[in-house]
């Protein structure tokens, strides 16, 4: 999937486009229903499939105070749409010009840059645009004008509810990792730039790579058995999510720390993404750091032949 930052930049040499927008958070089956109809028609019209998203959220400039903690950090949104197989990605950086933009302004602006769009898919209630004055509406009077077909698909509901990323960060919210793994479509990740911790891991025999997943969800504080994706490639882990109390420090600091078994590859700066796997304890204190070292091979143990189990049941379903 080829990646662009400027809707002229596509060049499409005379073919049509089909265009999916929105925000995606999440890329769960709702978007990727929207992403997967855009595709269908590109096919079907010998046009080109481009996806439309943003760089941050709107409320990041529109409403700071009013900003969601994300599902996903912005390189694994990239990741899990281009595995969908669109033949572009344009990104847009979304800043205070963009936010005063009409709905179909934006919309008028892509046409010009684009040259032929035949079709144009969204969520039958995305909103775009100053103060969101774009909406489906919009898009099918500009359609006749400009001769594209717009679609709205309804949400894809899940559990006799519709599917949404605010749903989905609910249950993140709430442990119910599972359910939110349902609705995405894939099991939950999250990912985060590895930073230098102050090397406690180590000095217990089990370093560990800390993770700053800046403006992203988090589930609940504790221990989880997870798989830590590098280059394509997995590798077992276990995850610490909490504030370390057995620390007992005054102002203790949240702590993302996953250690990856039998490996010692330096990591810093890279992003790690940990997919989740089983919870193994609570967040607890412990009355010595002699006592959490105990606990943390344990927790290994245990981690070792949960992933062994998932691994095996993942090879058999290929």
């Amino acid at each position: 999937m080829r990646l662009i930052h400027a809707a002229a930049e596509l060049q499409p040499a005379g073919r049509p486009v089909c265009l999916a927008i929105g925000f995606f958070d999440g890329v769960h089956i709702g978007h990727q229903q929207v992403i997967r109809q855009t595709l269908a028609e590109a096919r079907a019209m010998d046009a080109l499939a481009l996806v439309v998203t943003f760089d941050r959220h709107p409320n990041s400039v529109v409403a700071p105070h009013r900003v969601p903690p994300l599902l996903y950090s912005l390189s694994q949104k990239l990741r899990h749409i281009g595995a969908l197989g669109a033949d572009a990605l344009l990104l847009i950086h979304f800043d205070q010009t963009l936010s005063l933009q009409t709905g179909e302004e934006f919309i008028r602006g892509l046409a010009h840059d684009l040259g032929t769009i035949r079709s144009l898919c969204v969520g039958a209630s995305f909103t775009f645009g100053h103060r969101r004055g774009g909406n489906l509406a919009l898009l099918e009077r500009l359609g006749t004008e400009l001769r594209f077909t717009a679609h709205g698909l309804h949400a894809v509901s899940w559990g006799g509810t519709p599917v949404s990323s605010t749903r989905i960060r609910d249950q993140v919210a709430a442990g119910n990792l599972a359910d939110a793994s349902r609705m995405l479509g894939r099991p939950y990740s999250l990912a985060g730039i590895v930073t230098r911790g102050d090397q406690l891991g180590r000095q217990l025999g089990f370093p560990t790579a800390n993770l700053d997943p800046a403006g992203i969800l988090l589930p609940p504080h504790g221990v989880y058995a997870v798989r830590a994706c590098l280059d394509g490639a997995f590798c077992p882990a276990v995850l610490n999510i909490g504030h370390r109390p057995t620390l007992g420090h005054s102002a203790p600091q949240l702590r993302i720390e996953a250690h990856l078994l039998d490996f010692e590859r330096d990591l810093y700066g890279v992003e790690l993404e940990l997919v989740f796997v089983e919870k193994l304890r609570e967040e607890q204190r412990f009355g010595s750091l002699d006592e959490l070292r105990h606990q943390i091979v344990t927790d290994v143990t245990v981690a070792r032949a949960i992933l062994a189990k998932e691994s095996g049941q993942r090879r058999e379903d290929v």
